[in-house]
């Protein structure tokens, strides 16, 4: 399981010209799913997530989490992360959990994210989606599990 996590100032997800997630301050999750990731995973990642200290206390230092921020969260589903880019040109997904199942962890990733307390948005897995965002800092991690 690999996540992108981008501390945002806005973030919004279109398909099919309409806006289907939106937040303002918050997380912009891209999650891909990999073949062999199992439900310990999402657990692992969710609180990961969830106490991420990102976010800019009264001093300007990164102290508060999502939660302390009063921010919400973005999740997009994003395969194209399963390539690692050391071979080649053109990228093979091969490393990419099946859609079907995929689509399952990615419905119970977001779910357990929101059993933590956080608010959360999604994409349309499977869409072609537009997402257009805000990179507050920027701050951008990219984290494995």
């Amino acid at each position: 399981m690999k996540i992108v996590v981008q501390r945002v100032a806005r973030a919004s997800v279109v398909v099919e010209n309409a806006v289907v997630g939106e937040i303002d301050t918050g997380l912009l999750l891209y999650v891909c799913l990999e073949a062999g990731d199992e439900i310990a995973k999402l657990d692992e990642a969710a609180e990961k997530i969830q106490k991420l200290r990102i976010f800019e206390d009264e001093k300007g230092k990164m102290n508060n989490n999502v939660v302390q921020a009063n921010g919400k969260i973005l999740s997009i589903s994003q395969f194209t992360l399963s390539w690692d880019g050391r071979k080649g040109h053109r990228p093979s997904f091969d490393r990419s959990m099946p859609p079907q199942e995929a689509r399952l962890m990615y419905n119970l990733f977001n779910q357990k994210l929101r059993d933590l307390g956080l608010v959360v948005e999604t994409g349309r897995f499977g869409a072609d989606m537009k997402v257009d965002s805000v990179n507050d800092g920027p701050v951008t991690f990219h984290l494995n599990f």
